[in-house]
């Protein structure tokens, strides 16, 4: 258990996230948003903003800024971000509510606030295309993002997936949906522009620096290497940081133009419309079973909301292809184009919603057979992906099913709803599983010997309170066989890269993937490190080893040996007067993987709900999990219960309200869009099995950011239904879904 190494700088005020630099001239930035979703802009009148006290420039589509677009060479772009930027010349076309329609620069925060409400626009309006639910008719099968839109897996003699359903003994089938999520980092977008002879730093929080730093290069015209990011610290992220928003690009268009620095901070409204969010979801979920509970077939179709200045969907279905053993599969997806703000990766993107589907119709399909939920998965437990037909590296879900049970007390559960009753307080017992595929990027890291006798570790990486400091330190330990406290680590610079167009620097901190793709690149740094220290030490006249061979020198615990001498590296480099040895190390997965790699959970909930008022509190929770390798059990437990959380507030609390004539979000604040909160949150049990996975990488670690979420709203949800014999399938579950309707009397 290991403390976090930059602990005494975030709980003290020290570390600098993206609006904390200080920069000689910075002037402030604020936007002007749309007041309608679907029109043209007709005028602009700033002249009252221009006369403002400290205002320097008004940028809107009659004064517009320069730079490039629409970005379809920007890389990564249109998957995760949008598909045009703002405020460039001749478009004046408002595609959603709250879309940047103006960009106010003053001196101070404060008077590009105050200016910005002068600002007046007048618009030729249409009737915006807002409502979800009136579009799913005309939903259509999309392009591919990552994976087919439709995937079926049928057995010879079934013609369809529905042929594979009517054969089964025993079928449920049910509808589940939830609205729009936000990703409501504590950190709001923030970038801080600076141009100096040509070459452009900005300061912004991004789960990939270097993928920032490209894309914005590409927004300026410039070269890559003309582009600095630095991104020390990130307040929250979730997906939701991991392309590049409009903040970044039009301060620095407006630093380049106005010629002073600028900082741009969107305030928490303005996130809602500006950066991306969780496409809402409709899934049709259709399990057929034999009276034994093995699954015959699995249907499982969707349609999500896409908006039309982005490309990103929530392919939610194919969850379905990679949890259970079934012989026959379908997996489909299909959209309705909106005009809303756009849509982002968000904290496992296809699994939260997908694993809430799949997960309440199992418990469904328990219910009906009158199994156990934990024996029908025993019972259906996969060895290897539905489609690919690989097995898995390593999987332990069934070990996590049976302690979670244990740990959990589950035997105490009552199977018949409404069973346990405390008072005014319903008590039900639920549960779910959760699976997340193990990822892993070609990663180059840095570790050099330094004469102070430290050792430093850095990329251009991003730490996005995670944890990733930490786990540099402790692997760059491990390998090298140093103290803790000799190691420092760099990260969220992209000065600092030694490899700046690898993919997995591009990448970043997504897809659970960080401490998977860098702990190996350390290792394999280390080494060479190692190596160049030898040979350094052998060539150089004034080392006690010069002439050796290098297979007479020896490396062990921070020390060169060889012929009875032994020097702790920084004395040796001290002695060749030399600052430092550094080497860089790279490491990739397998590009013909032989296995599917997964990282596996079970979750366990009880809640009690009241009967009166239909409040649902979480009693307490246990989850257990298999992810292969924990490097630090400190900040792994604090990542599961995290992803808890999410999973809580998916479950109980959060969804964007879309106003259907205006497509203004009602509910862009914190006093409205309702996220978990400390009293809403019981103690969290987190147990790790942790068996090594060394066919995933050489260190035997998986990503634990998004394996807490996938399932833990599913075990709310089922939990909910053991208490009440109510089914809620449209998240929230908030009071008045578990309420009875009221009795009907002759008057009515």
């Amino acid at each position: 258990m290991t403390n976090r190494v930059d602990g005494p700088r975030l709980v003290t005020g020290a570390a600098r996230y993206s609006g904390d630099h200080s920069v000689e001239g910075l002037v402030h930035g604020y936007l002007v948003l749309s007041t309608i979703a679907n029109g043209t802009v007709r005028t602009m009148s700033a002249d009252a903003a221009l006369a403002a006290p400290g205002v320097l420039a008004i940028f809107t589509p009659f004064n517009p800024l320069r730079y490039a677009g629409p970005w379809a060479q920007g890389p990564g772009y249109y998957l995760y971000g949008p598909n045009r930027f703002p405020l460039q010349p001749g478009d004046r076309e408002v595609r959603h509510h709250g879309q940047v329609i103006g960009l106010v620069i003053a001196d101070t925060f404060e008077q590009a606030r105050d200016a910005a409400a002068l600002v007046e626009a007048a618009y030729d309006a249409r009737r915006p295309n807002t409502s979800f639910a009136d579009g799913i008719p005309d939903a259509v099968v999309p392009p591919p993002l990552t994976g087919p839109p439709v995937v079926d897996v049928l057995v010879p003699g079934f013609g369809s997936i529905d042929d594979a359903l009517a054969a089964s003994a025993v079928t449920v089938r049910a509808s589940y949906s939830q609205r729009p999520e936000h990703h409501n980092p504590m950190e709001p977008h923030t970038a801080i522009a600076v141009w100096d002879d040509g070459r452009l730093t900005v300061y912004s929080g991004a789960q990939g620096p270097l993928l920032h730093a490209q894309e914005i290069a590409v927004a300026m015209e410039v070269e890559a290497a003309a582009v600095r990011v630095v991104s020390t610290h990130v307040g929250g992220a979730f997906g939701g940081k991991a392309s590049t928003w409009p903040p970044a690009v039009l301060a620095a268009a407006a630093a380049r133009q106005v010629r002073r620095p600028v900082k741009l901070a969107l305030t928490r409204e303005q996130l809602y419309s500006v950066t991306g969010h969780r496409p809402a979801v409709v899934q049709e979920v259709a399990l057929g079973a034999a009276r034994d509970g093995k699954l015959r077939a699995i249907k499982h179709d969707c349609v999500s909301t896409r908006s039309n200045v982005s490309s990103l969907y929530n392919g939610v279905s194919g969850y379905s292809l990679g949890v259970y053993c079934t012989p026959n599969v379908h997996a489909g997806t299909k959209v309705v184009t909106l005009d809303i703000p756009p849509a982002t990766i968000m904290r496992a993107p296809g699994e939260e919603a997908g694993s809430f589907g799949l997960e309440c119709a199992m418990d469904e399909l328990a219910h009906e057979l009158g199994l156990d939920p934990i024996a029908l998965r025993l019972a259906n437990d996969a060895d290897r992906h539905l489609t690919g037909g690989l097995p898995y590296s390593s999987k332990h879900l069934a070990e996590c099913l049976q302690v979670g049970a244990a740990r959990f007390d589950w035997s105490r559960r009552k199977a018949e709803p409404r069973s346990v009753v405390a008072g005014e307080w319903l008590i039900g017992y639920g549960m779910a599983v959760g699976v997340y595929g193990a990822n892993r990027y070609e990663m180059s890291m840095r570790v050099a010997f330094r004469r102070d006798g430290t050792v430093h570790v850095g990329a251009a990486t991003a730490d996005l309170g995670t944890g990733m400091r930490t786990v540099l330190s402790i692997v760059t330990a491990a390998s090298l066989g140093v103290p803790l406290s000799r190691v420092v680590s760099w990260l969220g610079d992209t000065a600092l890269s030694p490899d700046p167009m690898s993919i997995g620097a591009m990448a970043g901190a997504v897809g659970s993937a960080g401490s998977s793709s860098v702990a190996p690149a350390i290792r394999a740094a280390a080494e060479a490190a190692t190596k160049a220290l030898i040979l350094r030490a052998i060539q150089d006249t004034r080392s006690p080893f010069h002439g050796l061979a290098p297979e007479d020198v020896r490396y062990r615990d921070g020390v060169l040996s060889a012929n009875g001498q032994s020097v702790e590296f920084g004395r040796l480099l001290t002695l060749m007067d030399v600052d430092g040895v550094t080497a860089t190390g790279t490491s990739a997965p397998d590009a013909t993987p032989e296995h599917t790699m997964s990282s596996f959970a079970a979750h366990f909930c009880e809640v009690r709900v009241n009967r009166f008022t239909g409040e649902t509190r979480v009693a307490r929770m246990t989850s257990v999990v298999d992810a292969g390798t924990i490097l630090n059990p400190a900040t792994a437990r604090s990542q599961i219960i995290g992803g808890v959380v999410w999973g809580l507030g998916q479950a109980l609390l959060e969804g964007a309200e879309v106003e259907p004539a205006t497509g203004r979000i009602a509910n862009a604040n914190f006093a409205d869009y309702l996220i978990p909160t400390n009293a809403d949150i019981p103690g969290i049990d987190v147990y790790f099995l942790n068996y090594p996975d060394t066919i995933f990488n050489p260190v035997g670690s998986r990503g634990l950011g998004e394996i807490g979420t996938v399932g833990s709203a599913a075990a709310v949800a089922n939990a909910v239904f053991n208490a009440t014999g109510i089914r809620v399938r449209d998240l929230p579950i908030s009071p008045e879904k578990l309420l009875p309707a009221p009795a009907r009397t002759s008057k009515d």
